[in-house]
Protein backbone atom coordinates (compact mmCIF):
# COMPACT_ATOMS: atom_id res chain seq x y z
CA UNK A 1 0.00 0.00 0.00
CA UNK A 2 1.47 3.33 -1.10
CA UNK A 3 0.58 6.48 0.81
CA UNK A 4 0.46 9.68 -1.21
CA UNK A 5 3.15 11.96 0.32
CA UNK A 6 1.08 15.01 -0.64
CA UNK A 7 -2.06 13.81 1.15
CA UNK A 8 -1.85 16.53 3.82
CA UNK A 9 -1.81 19.22 1.13
CA UNK A 10 -5.36 18.34 0.07
CA UNK A 11 -7.82 20.96 1.31
CA UNK A 12 -10.46 18.45 2.43
CA UNK A 13 -7.90 16.58 4.57
CA UNK A 14 -6.67 19.84 6.13
CA UNK A 15 -10.24 20.86 6.94
CA UNK A 16 -10.99 17.42 8.42
CA UNK A 17 -7.87 17.52 10.61
CA UNK A 18 -8.69 21.05 11.84
CA UNK A 19 -12.32 20.13 12.53
CA UNK A 20 -11.17 16.98 14.34
CA UNK A 21 -8.89 19.04 16.59
CA UNK A 22 -11.74 21.44 17.39
CA UNK A 23 -14.18 18.59 18.08
CA UNK A 24 -11.63 16.72 20.21
CA UNK A 25 -10.91 19.85 22.26
CA UNK A 26 -14.62 20.48 22.80
CA UNK A 27 -15.13 16.85 23.75
CA UNK A 28 -12.28 16.96 26.25
CA UNK A 29 -13.64 20.18 27.78
CA UNK A 30 -17.21 18.84 28.06
CA UNK A 31 -16.00 15.50 29.39
CA UNK A 32 -13.94 17.14 32.12
CA UNK A 33 -16.85 19.35 33.20
CA UNK A 34 -19.29 16.42 33.27
CA UNK A 35 -16.77 14.32 35.19
CA UNK A 36 -16.88 16.84 38.05
CA UNK A 37 -20.61 16.29 38.58
CA UNK A 38 -21.86 13.75 41.13
CA UNK A 39 -22.68 10.19 40.21
CA UNK A 40 -20.94 10.36 36.85
CA UNK A 41 -19.25 7.10 35.92
CA UNK A 42 -16.77 8.83 33.64
CA UNK A 43 -16.37 5.97 31.13
CA UNK A 44 -20.12 5.84 30.52
CA UNK A 45 -20.19 9.40 29.19
CA UNK A 46 -17.14 9.27 26.91
CA UNK A 47 -18.98 8.02 23.82
CA UNK A 48 -22.07 10.32 24.01
CA UNK A 49 -19.94 13.38 24.88
CA UNK A 50 -17.47 12.98 22.02
CA UNK A 51 -20.18 11.85 19.60
CA UNK A 52 -22.15 15.01 20.40
CA UNK A 53 -19.15 17.32 19.94
CA UNK A 54 -17.98 15.67 16.72
CA UNK A 55 -21.54 15.64 15.43
CA UNK A 56 -22.02 19.37 16.05
CA UNK A 57 -18.71 20.34 14.45
CA UNK A 58 -19.16 18.22 11.33
CA UNK A 59 -22.83 19.20 11.07
CA UNK A 60 -21.71 22.82 10.86
CA UNK A 61 -19.21 21.89 8.11
CA UNK A 62 -21.91 19.97 6.23
CA UNK A 63 -24.40 22.86 6.44
CA UNK A 64 -21.79 25.28 5.07
CA UNK A 65 -21.12 22.78 2.24
CA UNK A 66 -17.42 22.53 3.03
CA UNK A 67 -15.69 19.47 1.59
CA UNK A 68 -14.23 17.06 4.16
CA UNK A 69 -13.24 13.40 4.52
CA UNK A 70 -15.96 11.39 6.27
CA UNK A 71 -13.57 8.44 6.68
CA UNK A 72 -10.96 10.60 8.45
CA UNK A 73 -13.66 12.20 10.62
CA UNK A 74 -14.98 8.79 11.72
CA UNK A 75 -11.41 7.63 12.41
CA UNK A 76 -10.72 10.70 14.55
CA UNK A 77 -13.91 10.13 16.59
CA UNK A 78 -13.07 6.46 17.10
CA UNK A 79 -9.50 7.19 18.22
CA UNK A 80 -10.72 9.87 20.67
CA UNK A 81 -13.24 7.50 22.25
CA UNK A 82 -10.76 4.62 22.52
CA UNK A 83 -8.05 6.92 23.96
CA UNK A 84 -10.24 8.24 26.77
CA UNK A 85 -11.73 4.82 27.48
CA UNK A 86 -8.18 3.53 27.99
CA UNK A 87 -7.20 6.48 30.19
CA UNK A 88 -10.38 6.09 32.27
CA UNK A 89 -9.79 2.38 32.92
CA UNK A 90 -6.10 2.93 33.68
CA UNK A 91 -6.74 5.83 36.08
CA UNK A 92 -9.39 3.87 37.99
CA UNK A 93 -7.02 0.96 38.52
CA UNK A 94 -3.89 2.95 39.38
CA UNK A 95 -5.44 5.85 41.30
CA UNK A 96 -8.87 5.11 42.85
CA UNK A 97 -10.59 8.06 44.53
CA UNK A 98 -9.56 8.09 48.21
CA UNK A 99 -10.37 10.47 51.06
CA UNK A 100 -9.12 10.61 54.65
CA UNK A 101 -11.79 11.38 57.26
CA UNK A 102 -11.17 13.22 60.54
CA UNK A 103 -13.51 11.95 63.33
CA UNK A 104 -16.02 14.27 64.95
CA UNK A 105 -19.26 16.00 64.03
CA UNK A 106 -21.43 14.72 61.19
CA UNK A 107 -18.81 12.72 59.26
CA UNK A 108 -20.59 9.43 60.00
CA UNK A 109 -23.00 10.20 57.13
CA UNK A 110 -20.15 9.49 54.71
CA UNK A 111 -20.32 5.75 55.48
CA UNK A 112 -23.48 5.53 53.35
CA UNK A 113 -21.69 6.87 50.24
CA UNK A 114 -20.14 4.21 48.03
CA UNK A 115 -17.53 4.45 45.30
CA UNK A 116 -14.86 6.07 47.52
CA UNK A 117 -12.01 4.55 49.51
CA UNK A 118 -12.59 6.08 52.96
CA UNK A 119 -9.64 6.19 55.36
CA UNK A 120 -10.98 6.78 58.87
CA UNK A 121 -8.26 8.49 60.89
CA UNK A 122 -7.92 7.40 64.52
CA UNK A 123 -5.15 9.78 65.56
CA UNK A 124 -3.60 13.09 64.38
CA UNK A 125 -0.28 11.21 64.20
CA UNK A 126 -1.56 9.17 61.21
CA UNK A 127 -0.74 10.50 57.77
CA UNK A 128 -2.28 8.58 54.86
CA UNK A 129 -0.30 8.84 51.64
CA UNK A 130 -1.88 9.11 48.19
CA UNK A 131 -5.29 10.50 49.16
CA UNK A 132 -7.28 12.98 47.10
CA UNK A 133 -8.22 15.04 50.12
CA UNK A 134 -9.07 15.25 53.81
CA UNK A 135 -12.68 15.53 55.01
CA UNK A 136 -13.76 17.06 58.33
CA UNK A 137 -16.83 18.61 59.89
CA UNK A 138 -15.37 22.10 60.11
CA UNK A 139 -18.35 23.31 62.14
CA UNK A 140 -17.75 20.79 64.93
CA UNK A 141 -15.62 21.42 68.00
CA UNK A 142 -12.34 19.81 66.88
CA UNK A 143 -9.38 19.49 69.23
CA UNK A 144 -6.26 21.63 68.83
CA UNK A 145 -4.36 18.56 67.56
CA UNK A 146 -6.86 17.93 64.79
CA UNK A 147 -6.93 21.62 63.83
CA UNK A 148 -3.13 21.58 63.51
CA UNK A 149 -3.42 18.39 61.46
CA UNK A 150 -5.85 20.12 59.06
CA UNK A 151 -3.54 23.12 58.74
CA UNK A 152 -0.53 20.88 58.07
CA UNK A 153 -2.42 18.92 55.39
CA UNK A 154 -3.52 22.15 53.70
CA UNK A 155 0.05 23.52 53.74
CA UNK A 156 1.31 20.26 52.21
CA UNK A 157 -1.05 20.79 49.24
CA UNK A 158 -3.72 18.25 50.23
CA UNK A 159 -7.25 19.63 49.69
CA UNK A 160 -9.38 19.92 52.84
CA UNK A 161 -13.15 19.58 52.44
CA UNK A 162 -16.06 20.31 54.73
CA UNK A 163 -18.21 17.17 55.16
CA UNK A 164 -21.28 18.86 53.69
CA UNK A 165 -19.33 20.02 50.63
CA UNK A 166 -18.00 16.54 49.84
CA UNK A 167 -21.39 14.93 50.54
CA UNK A 168 -23.09 17.26 48.05
CA UNK A 169 -20.47 16.65 45.37
CA UNK A 170 -20.74 12.85 45.69
CA UNK A 171 -24.51 12.43 46.11
CA UNK A 172 -25.90 15.31 44.03
CA UNK A 173 -28.13 16.41 46.91
CA UNK A 174 -28.15 19.65 48.94
CA UNK A 175 -29.68 19.43 52.41
CA UNK A 176 -31.04 22.80 53.49
CA UNK A 177 -30.71 23.66 57.16
CA UNK A 178 -31.30 27.39 56.88
CA UNK A 179 -31.53 29.83 53.99
CA UNK A 180 -28.19 31.52 53.70
CA UNK A 181 -25.80 32.41 50.91
CA UNK A 182 -23.28 29.98 52.41
CA UNK A 183 -25.76 27.17 51.81
CA UNK A 184 -27.24 28.07 48.43
CA UNK A 185 -24.57 30.33 46.97
CA UNK A 186 -27.10 32.89 45.72
CA UNK A 187 -30.83 33.17 46.21
CA UNK A 188 -31.17 33.75 42.47
CA UNK A 189 -29.79 31.45 39.76
CA UNK A 190 -27.57 32.90 37.05
CA UNK A 191 -29.93 35.31 35.29
CA UNK A 192 -27.94 35.37 32.04
CA UNK A 193 -28.09 31.60 31.67
CA UNK A 194 -31.77 31.66 32.73
CA UNK A 195 -32.58 33.85 29.70
CA UNK A 196 -30.34 31.89 27.31
CA UNK A 197 -31.92 28.66 28.46
CA UNK A 198 -35.45 30.03 28.02
CA UNK A 199 -34.64 31.02 24.42
CA UNK A 200 -33.16 27.58 23.70
CA UNK A 201 -36.20 25.93 25.32
CA UNK A 202 -38.56 27.95 23.13
CA UNK A 203 -36.72 27.09 19.89
CA UNK A 204 -36.57 23.37 20.77
CA UNK A 205 -40.26 23.33 21.75
CA UNK A 206 -41.29 25.01 18.49
CA UNK A 207 -39.23 22.50 16.50
CA UNK A 208 -40.83 19.56 18.35
CA UNK A 209 -44.35 20.95 17.94
CA UNK A 210 -43.94 21.53 14.20
CA UNK A 211 -41.64 18.65 13.27
CA UNK A 212 -43.33 15.97 15.37
CA UNK A 213 -46.96 17.10 14.96
CA UNK A 214 -47.87 13.92 12.97
CA UNK A 215 -46.57 11.78 15.86
CA UNK A 216 -48.45 13.89 18.42
CA UNK A 217 -51.66 13.57 16.43
CA UNK A 218 -51.14 9.81 16.06
CA UNK A 219 -50.66 9.41 19.82
CA UNK A 220 -53.78 11.49 20.49
CA UNK A 221 -55.82 9.31 18.10
CA UNK A 222 -54.46 6.12 19.72
CA UNK A 223 -55.50 7.38 23.17
CA UNK A 224 -59.04 8.09 21.98
CA UNK A 225 -59.18 4.60 20.41
CA UNK A 226 -57.73 2.89 23.52
CA UNK A 227 -60.16 4.31 26.10
CA UNK A 228 -63.07 6.70 26.40
CA UNK A 229 -62.28 10.32 27.10
CA UNK A 230 -60.20 13.24 25.78
CA UNK A 231 -56.66 12.75 24.49
CA UNK A 232 -55.24 15.47 26.72
CA UNK A 233 -55.11 15.67 30.51
CA UNK A 234 -55.07 19.12 32.12
CA UNK A 235 -54.18 19.88 35.73
CA UNK A 236 -53.42 22.94 37.87
CA UNK A 237 -49.84 22.98 39.11
CA UNK A 238 -47.53 25.28 41.03
CA UNK A 239 -45.01 26.88 38.69
CA UNK A 240 -42.31 29.51 38.28
CA UNK A 241 -42.15 31.98 41.18
CA UNK A 242 -45.16 30.31 42.80
CA UNK A 243 -47.61 31.11 39.98
CA UNK A 244 -50.37 28.60 39.29
CA UNK A 245 -50.69 27.36 35.72
CA UNK A 246 -52.39 24.56 33.78
CA UNK A 247 -50.14 21.72 32.60
CA UNK A 248 -50.91 19.59 29.53
CA UNK A 249 -50.14 15.87 29.18
CA UNK A 250 -51.42 12.98 27.13
CA UNK A 251 -54.09 11.19 29.17
CA UNK A 252 -52.82 7.88 30.50
CA UNK A 253 -55.61 7.05 32.98
CA UNK A 254 -59.20 5.88 32.68
CA UNK A 255 -61.95 8.33 33.41
CA UNK A 256 -63.89 7.35 36.52
CA UNK A 257 -65.92 8.62 39.43
CA UNK A 258 -64.55 11.62 41.27
CA UNK A 259 -62.42 10.76 44.29
CA UNK A 260 -63.35 12.43 47.56
CA UNK A 261 -59.73 12.85 48.69
CA UNK A 262 -58.04 15.12 46.10
CA UNK A 263 -54.61 14.37 47.53
CA UNK A 264 -55.02 10.63 47.03
CA UNK A 265 -56.38 11.20 43.54
CA UNK A 266 -53.29 13.25 42.59
CA UNK A 267 -50.86 10.51 43.73
CA UNK A 268 -49.97 7.84 41.19
CA UNK A 269 -49.20 4.57 42.96
CA UNK A 270 -47.10 1.66 41.70
CA UNK A 271 -49.34 -0.59 39.57
CA UNK A 272 -52.15 1.99 39.66
CA UNK A 273 -55.29 0.35 38.25
CA UNK A 274 -56.39 3.64 36.67
CA UNK A 275 -53.55 3.53 34.10
CA UNK A 276 -54.65 2.32 30.66
CA UNK A 277 -52.81 -0.24 28.53
CA UNK A 278 -51.46 2.46 26.21
CA UNK A 279 -50.85 4.73 29.20
CA UNK A 280 -48.32 2.29 30.65
CA UNK A 281 -46.19 2.60 27.50
CA UNK A 282 -46.62 6.38 27.30
CA UNK A 283 -45.52 6.80 30.91
CA UNK A 284 -42.56 4.45 30.65
CA UNK A 285 -41.27 6.16 27.50
CA UNK A 286 -42.21 9.64 28.81
CA UNK A 287 -44.12 10.36 25.60
CA UNK A 288 -47.07 11.46 27.76
CA UNK A 289 -45.05 14.58 28.68
CA UNK A 290 -44.71 15.90 25.10
CA UNK A 291 -47.83 18.17 25.11
CA UNK A 292 -45.97 20.28 27.66
CA UNK A 293 -44.13 21.87 24.73
CA UNK A 294 -47.17 24.19 24.77
CA UNK A 295 -46.34 25.15 28.36
CA UNK A 296 -42.73 25.80 27.31
CA UNK A 297 -43.84 28.04 24.42
CA UNK A 298 -46.01 29.98 26.88
CA UNK A 299 -43.00 30.54 29.17
CA UNK A 300 -44.49 28.49 32.01
CA UNK A 301 -42.03 25.59 31.86
CA UNK A 302 -38.58 24.52 30.73
CA UNK A 303 -37.30 21.26 29.28
CA UNK A 304 -35.16 20.82 32.40
CA UNK A 305 -36.01 21.88 35.95
CA UNK A 306 -37.72 20.73 39.17
CA UNK A 307 -40.79 18.66 38.29
CA UNK A 308 -44.03 20.58 39.00
CA UNK A 309 -46.44 18.97 41.43
CA UNK A 310 -50.24 19.00 41.40
CA UNK A 311 -51.52 22.01 43.30
CA UNK A 312 -52.99 19.94 46.14
CA UNK A 313 -49.70 18.05 46.59
CA UNK A 314 -47.63 21.21 46.38
CA UNK A 315 -49.64 22.81 49.20
CA UNK A 316 -49.29 19.62 51.26
CA UNK A 317 -45.51 19.50 50.81
CA UNK A 318 -45.19 23.21 51.60
CA UNK A 319 -46.95 22.60 54.91
CA UNK A 320 -44.75 19.61 55.77
CA UNK A 321 -41.31 20.56 54.39
CA UNK A 322 -39.36 23.73 55.20
CA UNK A 323 -38.08 25.70 52.20
CA UNK A 324 -40.18 23.65 49.74
CA UNK A 325 -41.33 26.83 47.97
CA UNK A 326 -37.74 27.71 47.13
CA UNK A 327 -37.77 25.12 44.30
CA UNK A 328 -40.07 27.48 42.36
CA UNK A 329 -37.21 29.97 41.85
CA UNK A 330 -36.52 28.34 38.47
CA UNK A 331 -39.02 27.19 35.85
CA UNK A 332 -40.38 23.67 36.38
CA UNK A 333 -39.19 21.12 33.84
CA UNK A 334 -40.37 18.13 31.85
CA UNK A 335 -37.29 16.32 33.16
CA UNK A 336 -34.92 17.20 35.98
CA UNK A 337 -32.05 16.22 38.25
CA UNK A 338 -34.38 14.56 40.78
CA UNK A 339 -36.24 12.59 38.07
CA UNK A 340 -33.11 11.02 36.55
CA UNK A 341 -31.67 10.16 39.98
CA UNK A 342 -34.74 9.18 42.00
CA UNK A 343 -37.74 8.70 39.73
CA UNK A 344 -41.37 9.23 40.71
CA UNK A 345 -42.09 9.62 44.45
CA UNK A 346 -45.03 10.89 46.51
CA UNK A 347 -44.44 10.13 50.23
CA UNK A 348 -43.23 13.11 52.26
CA UNK A 349 -39.94 11.43 53.27
CA UNK A 350 -39.15 10.62 49.64
CA UNK A 351 -40.17 14.11 48.52
CA UNK A 352 -37.71 15.54 51.07
CA UNK A 353 -34.92 13.62 49.33
CA UNK A 354 -36.27 14.82 45.98
CA UNK A 355 -36.16 18.36 47.34
CA UNK A 356 -32.46 17.91 48.13
CA UNK A 357 -31.88 16.97 44.47
CA UNK A 358 -33.84 20.06 43.37
CA UNK A 359 -31.73 22.28 45.61
CA UNK A 360 -28.56 20.80 44.15
CA UNK A 361 -29.84 21.66 40.67
CA UNK A 362 -30.64 25.23 41.70
CA UNK A 363 -27.29 25.70 43.45
CA UNK A 364 -25.36 24.29 40.47
CA UNK A 365 -27.61 25.76 37.76
CA UNK A 366 -25.46 25.51 34.62
CA UNK A 367 -25.40 24.19 31.04
CA UNK A 368 -23.05 21.37 32.12
CA UNK A 369 -25.59 19.97 34.55
CA UNK A 370 -28.34 20.34 31.95
CA UNK A 371 -26.27 18.37 29.40
CA UNK A 372 -25.78 15.58 31.96
CA UNK A 373 -29.55 15.53 32.65
CA UNK A 374 -30.24 15.23 28.91
CA UNK A 375 -27.92 12.21 28.67
CA UNK A 376 -29.55 10.57 31.68
CA UNK A 377 -33.04 11.38 30.43
CA UNK A 378 -32.33 9.48 27.21
CA UNK A 379 -31.24 6.51 29.33
CA UNK A 380 -34.39 6.87 31.45
CA UNK A 381 -36.61 6.87 28.35
CA UNK A 382 -34.95 3.67 27.14
CA UNK A 383 -35.12 1.87 30.50
CA UNK A 384 -38.35 3.33 31.94
CA UNK A 385 -36.58 4.12 35.24
CA UNK A 386 -38.84 5.69 37.89
CA UNK A 387 -42.06 5.54 35.84
CA UNK A 388 -45.44 4.84 37.43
Amino acid sequence: MVIDPNIFSYSNIQITIFAGLVAHTLGFFFFRRLGNLPGVAAAGYIMPTFALCYGLVYLAIFLFRIDYSAFQAAGSLTLSILWYFGLSILSRRLDPYSLAVIPGGAVSRLEEISGVNWHWLASPDIIVDRVNGVVADLRSDLSDQWERYIADRALSGTPVYHVKQISESLTGRVEIEHLSENTLGSLNPNQAYLKIKQAADWIAALFILVGFSPLLLAVAAAIRFDSAGPALFKQKRMGYRGKIYEVYKFRTMKLGAAVVDEKEEAITKAGDARITRLGQFLRKSRIDELPQVVNILRGEMSWIGPRPEALVLSKWYEAELPFYRYRHIVRPGITGWAQVNQGHVAAVDDVLEKLHYDFYYIKNFSPWLDVLIVFRTIRTMLTGFGAR
